[in-house]
């Protein structure tokens, strides 16, 4: 047998990712890179901790390795990034990607402030780069269908909406005192907060009540750390929407959203790992879900991919014509999903200091940099 010949010029060029930040969730984005999204190399890794940016490297075959996010931004072989490093370094780290003239993926929160996030999302307009922001609930099967249901009028006008996160545990948190503050509203109920928004499209949040504690870790309460939250959320249009989050559930990772609407309710999420039961002389029982990775893993492969289809076409010049049919709904989020998740997060806070309903900051300092369509 004769292999046939291919020329090299002839296969497609792979979308040339960096990641920055190799620790629990951008390892994960990297093994899913390497295996998992077609079409897409993870060419470098940076991470302060270049050891463990080695090892990762090492199991997946990636050659480039860095203690300094600078060398993948300067590296002409590389057209995007996933940011994945610490919180307070994502809008500074998405101007610099920008600047660079490279596509951004970034995890959740864009930035720790309004004002940075402005600054950065107006460098990425500028520049007219591809952003991209880590909701991966969007790309849940469920959440999509019940957005469908949503998009097509099936519920009617949104009256009220729910979102909740409870993160699986033990009842107790290691290392929950090194646990920044806010993270319950900065880093977790932001998802929902995005979910709620994305499921009213069309209305804003205008207004939020928090009320936060430390029900999982009491010891912690004088120290800031809170891990159990509920948000009242307004909405323009006057819908009325909740959010909750704990940081210990024992029976697993329980994610769920519902519209309830003026023609009927859409659901989406469930708490068990798949539909079976057992019956039992125990009783009933289910299998239930411990991680993130494990609920949301084709969630997580699917925004990956989304991601490296939009920076293909920008690369390459590709037509609309060869442009897969789009969702009959928004998907991507994009600069201005980040810049509103983040404005309820951030009023949250406010209002839990004060004890009292706050506004919601709704009004970019530069409206083009997210609601431009470079950035969306």
């Amino acid at each position: 047998m004769t292999y046939l010949k291919r020329d090299s010029a002839d296969l497609p060029l792979p979308v040339r990712i960096g990641l920055i930040g190799s620790g629990w969730m951008g390892a994960f984005h990297a093994e899913s890179i390497a295996r998992r999204v077609p079409g897409a190399e993870l060419s470098a890794i940076a991470d302060p901790n270049v050891e463990s940016a080695a090892a990762l490297a090492s199991v997946l075959g990636t050659g480039k390795v860095t203690a300094d996010a600078a060398d993948i931004l300067a590296d002409p072989e590389i057209d995007a990034v996933i940011i994945a490093s610490p919180a307070r370094f994502h809008s500074t780290l998405i101007a610099q990607a920008a600047a660079a003239g490279k596509h951004v993926f970034c995890e959740k929160p864009a930035g720790l402030g309004l004002d940075e996030l402005d600054n950065s999302l107006s460098a990425v307009e500028a520049a007219g780069v591809h952003f991209q922001i880590g909701f991966n609930r969007r790309y849940a099967e469920d959440f999509q269908a019940a957005k469908k249901d949503l998009a097509a009028g099936t519920v009617g006008t949104p009256q009220l909406l729910r979102s909740l996160t409870r993160d699986p545990g033990t009842g107790s948190i290691p290392n929950a005192a090194r646990v920044p503050a806010w993270t319950v509203f900065l880093e977790t109920l932001i998802h929902d907060f995005d979910t709620l928004n994305w499921f009213n499209e069309g209305a804003e949040p205008v207004e939020v009540y928090a009320i936060a504690d430390a029900l999982v870790e009491p010891g912690l309460r004088d120290q800031g750390f809170l891990d159990t939250a509920v948000v009242t959320i307004r909405y323009s249009n006057g819908a009325i929407a909740v959010a909750e989050a704990n940081f210990s559930a024992l029976y697993g990772y329980d994610i769920r959203g519902e519209v309830f609407g003026s023609k009927g309710m859409v659901q989406a999420g469930r708490a068990t790992e798949t539909a079976a039961r057992r019956y039992t002389a125990d009783g009933m029982s289910a299998d239930t879900p411990r991680l993130n990775v494990e609920l949301f893993r084709q969630a997580y492969t699917d925004e990956l991919v989304d991601f490296a289809d939009a920076v293909r076409a920008r690369r390459d010049g590709r037509s609309d014509d060869t442009v897969p049919a789009p969702v009959p709904f928004s998907l991507t989020p994009g600069a201005a999903d980040a810049r509103r998740a983040l404005a309820v997060a951030l009023a949250c806070i406010e209002s839990v200091k004060r004890g009292t309903p706050v506004a919601v900051n709704t009004v970019a300092v530069n409206p083009a940099a997210v609601h431009g369509t470079a950035v969306l």
